[in-house]
């Protein structure tokens, strides 16, 4: 038997889903233009025990969302979160000072 399909993401929960990952802890950004992260790597690995599940209600929740990662970074762009790539900045958040 195989599974039931997976859940479309609506284009207009982008922002309830970044929200949804940054509330699980986990430190999302976009890199470049087409691309992004979670940051997961980064948490502990206690941090990361908490968060596992998080993200798994997540996915559950929002499901698949791949064709809508050029709208997702788009949106995490507009909210200061990205890196550009051969970026001497470390962190998302160093981004803007670095441009000034």
């Amino acid at each position: 038997m195989t599974a039931p399909p997976k859940r479309l993401m609506k284009e207009d929960e982008i922002p309830a889903f970044v929200e949804a990952v940054i509330e699980a802890g986990c430190d999302i950004c976009a890199v470049g233009h087409d691309m992004y992260l979670f940051g997961d790597a980064e948490l502990t690995e206690s941090e990361l025990e908490v968060a596992l599940p998080k993200l798994a209600q997540i996915e559950e929740t929002y499901g698949d969302r791949d064709f809508l990662i050029l709208e997702i970074v788009a949106y995490l762009r507009s909210l200061g979160r990205y890196l550009e790539i051969g970026s001497s900045a470390a962190h998302w958040s160093e981004t803007r000072k670095l441009a000034n």
